[in-house]
């Protein structure tokens, strides 16, 4: 009961930063896309320095930093792994549902970080405007952080690697980093109770450029999988 309470103090407390930190920022954010990275970066800092002596939860982000323009393919758990992935790249965008540009604060600086919006059931037609975009020159560079699966799964949950990566990998012709995780572990999807311990991100080995559509997917889904399932042992969680 008190490590829920803690849990439901620490929730509490980082929204209204969110919004607190949001608006501070927000002038910088309309300004400059480097505005609403800083600010973006500073909130995601404030939490994790939060956890860590709050609830006892320490991040760590191992593996090699991607800095060029590059296709992020990260297994997604919680809004943890968000913020992880995030401040650790250099200049991240993200795919991400339509309905979250009508989110106060948030959707602003999605915005302006140049993230892609994908309307429900119509994910093709998303990527392909992406893809022209990109090739127009009007989408801002940086690394395209995409999930897979196509949304937040609890540890140990199954679910099929979407065709999209793949569709991003071949018309972009960029290489693609894999990203595994735990974050779901400590920090649901749902729920209220945060738990102590060490998340992880791990960035991968990259695949490169110029694998057919199914090696690309069967090869992203066994390194992701595989990775975040040691990850998870790693953090007590025993994975079927």
């Amino acid at each position: 009961m008190f490590r829920w309470l803690i849990s439901l103090l620490f929730m509490i407390h980082i929204y209204f930063m969110m919004v607190v930190v949001g608006l501070l920022w927000a002038p910088y954010a309309i300004m400059s896309p480097n505005g609403a990275r800083s600010g973006c970066k500073a909130y995601s800092r404030y939490v994790f320095w939060v956890a860590k002596w709050m609830i006892g939860l320490r991040v760590e982000v191992r593996g090699p930093i991607p800095s060029g323009e590059v296709i992020v393919a990260a297994k997604h758990q919680s809004f943890l792994d968000i913020m992880m992935i995030f401040t650790a790249l250099p200049t991240a965008k993200f795919i991400m549902k339509k309905e979250i540009l009508w989110t106060p604060v948030i959707g602003l600086y999605a915005k302006r970080l140049g993230c892609v919006p994908v309307a429900r059931g119509k994910r093709g037609a998303a990527i392909t405007k992406m893809v022209k975009d990109v090739e127009n020159g009007k989408a801002l560079p940086g690394q395209l952080i995409i999930y897979s699966q196509g949304t937040r799964l609890a540890p140990g949950v199954k679910a099929p690697y979407k065709v999209g990566t793949a569709v991003l990998y071949q018309q972009l012709q960029q290489e693609c980093v894999p990203v595994a995780t735990n974050a779901g572990v400590f920090w649901p999807r749902s729920g209220v109770l945060r738990k102590p311990g060490l998340a992880v991100v791990e960035f991968l080995p990259t695949i490169p450029v110029g694998q057919d559509r199914d090696t690309f997917m069967a090869g992203l889904e066994d390194v992701v999988e595989t990775h975040s399932n040691a990850l998870m042992r790693e953090a007590g969680f025993e994975v079927e």
